[in-house]
């Protein structure tokens, strides 16, 4: 028996969101409405960009909505009107309220970038990468009114290379969730599929990036703030300063031993850098205006000397 053509709704914003609105474009399913965040100023020119999912719907030729909230009855009156199968979320950024969450016949499915319970919330890759787990994956959610508590329909394991960074893993799990959201509306719509609660134990919560993240403290273990770099490009980004500039760190190696020196001194002619444990060597590095070069190119344009002790970024 084919799956069941569904009518849905689907909520996303980010990147992340694309790849799974287009499988279930691909797969034939009626797309009634899209909502996403509304279209913000981003860049230098502060100029207003609509979000990722907004600009691949409308290239679809899909109704497009952006509320700043969905508490509004009226908002929620319009949703109810959908008369929807099944809401799809992923990365969407709005609370949803109890009426919305029970206005789809079968339900709002989220495809959530965690192996729940672990990672509930809003950052759950950087927070995979900066914790140093050795997996992550995609969780298929029912959702309920708790942050990412709801029972689950499906869970695969994606495993985290030692140079994994935030992006490559973004994209891997942003297919890995295409293709898990499709088997689950169909597990769900024929009713061959259950949800099984979250085990109790295991909670963590993925709290949304800050600037405060990418604070750079030398006393840290090298291989946390290499972790830092994979985790938090492009934002917030990492950095410290010297000579004036703020030279961002786009990428580095952690070097295991220790250094005879107090954490932030530059042990060598070759920027390896002392910290709380091992040495952080920077590999890609950009200066202000410039574009990134390695280290080699960096230092025959900028000399950080041996004995120089940098502060905390």
């Amino acid at each position: 028996m084919a799956p069941k053509r569904l009518r849905l709704a689907f909520m996303g914003t980010p990147d992340f969101a694309v790849p799974i609105l287009d499988a279930l474009v691909a797969a034939g399913h009626d797309i009634v409405a899209v909502y996403s965040q509304p279209p913000r100023p981003t860049g230098r020119g502060h100029r207003t960009q609509p979000s990722s999912v907004q600009a691949r719907a409308e290239a679809l030729g899909l109704a497009i909505r952006h509320p700043l909230s969905l508490k509004p009855e009226a908002a929620q009156a319009e949703f109810a009107a959908f008369e929807l199968d099944a809401a799809v979320v992923a990365a969407y950024g709005l609370i949803l309220p109890k009426p919305i969450l029970a206005a789809p016949r079968l339900g709002c499915l989220n495809v959530h970038a965690s192996l729940l319970p672990r990672w509930r919330g809003a950052a759950p890759i950087h927070r995979a990468l900066l914790a140093g787990d050795a997996e992550t994956g995609i969780t298929i959610m029912q959702m309920e009114a708790g942050l990412d508590t709801g029972p689950m329909l499906l869970a695969e394991a994606v495993p985290i290379g030692p140079e994994a960074t935030a992006a490559g893993l973004q994209a891997e799990l942003a297919a890995l969730g295409a293709r898990l959201i499709i088997a689950a509306l169909d597990g769900v719509a024929a009713g061959t599929l259950r949800a099984e609660p979250q085990p109790e134990a295991g909670i963590t919560y993925a709290t949304k990036l800050s600037r405060a993240d990418s604070a750079l403290d030398w006393h840290e273990p090298a291989s946390l703030l290499e972790r830092k770099i994979r985790a938090l490009t492009p934002w917030p980004g990492v950095s410290f300063e010297f000579g004036g500039e703020r030279i961002k760190l786009l990428g580095a190696r952690a070097e295991a031993g220790t250094a005879d020196s107090a954490p932030g001194t530059v042990v060598d002619d070759d920027l390896g850098i002392a910290c709380g444990q091992g040495v952080f060597r920077p590999q890609l590095l950009q200066r202000p205006g410039r574009a990134p070069v390695d280290r080699r190119a960096f230092l025959n344009g900028l000399k950080i000397a041996k004995g120089t002790v940098l502060a905390n970024g």
